[in-house]
């Protein structure tokens, strides 16, 4: 068969692979949603993100890079403002290193930020937790299981305004003096017959004197918490904190797979997998946040500022909520009320939560 009968063969097959990419334009208000990596957490939000759209009659673009990386968040940003989206919410990776960008497409389009912060880039507001505040939270959490002892924080990256601020939360509570911004004092201690660097905050000691970072790399996450386990040992005086979703999970693999029971671990975010460990008593409590309404809120306020309603501005901090396996009374904390929420039923809300928008 000559080529040119080939292509007059394949010709329709080609153009109706094509008929997808021409989808038609819907005229709604695009608004844009970009989250930092791609974790489970984010499902909460884009189900709270996606019944926003409906109620608010907007069409929503939902994004996660494939993993925490700025280049790849930047290339997602700027494609969406190219499609002239008319309100855009970013979960910003590296705000120092962004905000330049953000502040040009803050007068491109409608900007807010969530989850992690930008200040300086002309957003509208913030959407989502007082992370200073909820890190506190955890360190009360630390000591609520031991009273001193020798502490490990696991974190994807430091550089986001969330991890940097629920790392001093957490070592500013610690310290116990009530100053905020403490750097702790350099020591080194021995531990396991080694020695290692690390900081004093009043009657804790922090592993390696600062955060251990993986960059979002699971395998990583998993092999720093076993490194920190061979040096620290199976203590009942060591206690693990994970600030990132994913970080309690691996932090509970590397105890799995040293059989250590003693270890304490205090978390931050609702995976499944940790809701789980603490209702087995395998992890005391975590700190949660309320990622449905991050993507709702964001919604909601984009919504109204591209219909030039700026009603919806100066929303306050998202509260954060704690989970035990058996919940308990609700306390105030600088006068916000803070809930203690039983791990399974909680897990079983949040299924319903995304079922309902399904």
């Amino acid at each position: 068969m000559k080529l040119s009968r080939v292509w007059l063969f394949l010709l329709p097959a080609f153009l109706l692979g094509m008929v997808p990419a021409c989808k038609k334009d819907s005229g709604k208000l695009k608004i844009a949603l970009v989250t930092n990596n791609p974790e489970s957490f984010w499902s909460f939000c884009d189900a709270g993100a996606r019944k926003a759209a409906k109620e608010f009659d907007v069409e929503l673009i939902f994004r996660k890079p494939e993993k925490g990386d700025v280049g790849i968040q930047r290339q997602i940003i700027k494609s969406l403002i190219e499609q002239g989206v008319s309100g855009l919410a970013v979960s910003v990776i590296d705000p120092k290193e962004q905000t330049p960008d953000l502040k040009q497409y803050a007068t491109k389009t409608k900007l807010v930020t969530m989850d992690n912060d930008a200040e300086g880039s002309n957003r509208i507001c913030y959407v989502g937790t007082d992370n200073y505040a909820a890190g506190r939270e955890v360190g009360r959490l630390v000591k609520q299981v031991m009273p001193k002892g020798d502490i490990a924080i696991f974190v994807g990256q430091i550089t986001p305004v969330n991890a940097r601020l629920r790392y001093q939360g957490v070592v500013d509570e610690l310290n116990g003096t009530g100053d905020r911004n403490v750097e702790g004092e350099k020591v080194t201690i021995k531990r396991a017959d080694k020695e290692f660097p690390a900081r004093k905050f009043g009657d804790f000691y922090l592993y390696q004197g600062e955060a251990v970072t993986d960059n979002t790399i699971k395998e990583d996450a998993v092999k720093n918490a076993k490194l920190a386990l061979e040096l620290l040992g199976d203590r009942e005086d060591v206690c693990m904190i994970g600030l990132w979703a994913y970080n309690p999970p691996k932090i509970l693999e590397a105890i799995a797979s040293k059989t250590f029971t003693k270890v304490k671990v205090v978390g931050f975010d609702e995976d499944e997998l940790t809701l789980q460990a603490i209702d087995d008593g395998k992890m005391h409590a975590t700190v949660v946040q309320d990622p449905f309404n991050f993507g709702y809120k964001s919604v909601e306020i984009l919504a109204a500022e591209s219909k030039n309603d700026t009603s919806k501005r100066g929303i306050k901090p998202i509260s954060y909520r704690i989970v035990t396996k058996n919940g308990g009374p609700s306390k105030m904390v600088d006068g916000v009320e803070i809930t203690n929420l039983k791990a399974i039923p909680f897990r079983d809300e949040l299924r319903a939560l995304i079922d309902s928008v399904k």
